[in-house]
């Protein structure tokens, strides 16, 4: 892996984490829809493997709580919720992608990305 790639893994990694509180200000989820709807989206294209360590991290950090619940088919599932915290830190992070997306935004103007 190029250092470009690894700098775009580290920067994709922050995002997913915000992108899986913005999900979870939803509604509740178990993992497996969690990496069914950010695999989808263009450029964060996860797999379980990046969504459940951050999962782990984000309930040690008190950011998100999980519940067990019985599956309709299958064995229970885990199902992640958004904490206080979790509502909290989403409100700075997002205001905080905001300002930086515009300001990057505004410098990425007219630059050749195949440069």
């Amino acid at each position: 892996m190029g250092e470009a790639d690894s700098r775009t893994s580290q920067f994709r990694k922050g995002a997913v984490e915000l992108a899986i509180l913005a999900l979870l200000a939803r509604g509740e989820l178990y993992g497996a829809e969690i990496v069914d709807r950010l695999a989808v989206l263009p450029g964060l294209a996860v797999t379980s493997g990046t969504v459940y360590p951050l999962l782990s991290r984000l309930k040690k950090a008190s950011l998100v709580d999980s519940v067990w619940r019985e599956s309709p088919v299958g064995p229970p599932r885990k199902y992640y919720r958004l904490a206080e915290a979790g509502s909290r830190d989403l409100a700075e992070m997002s205001s905080s992608w905001r300002d930086l997306s515009a300001a990057i935004d505004s410098l990425l103007e007219g630059v050749d990305s195949h440069a």
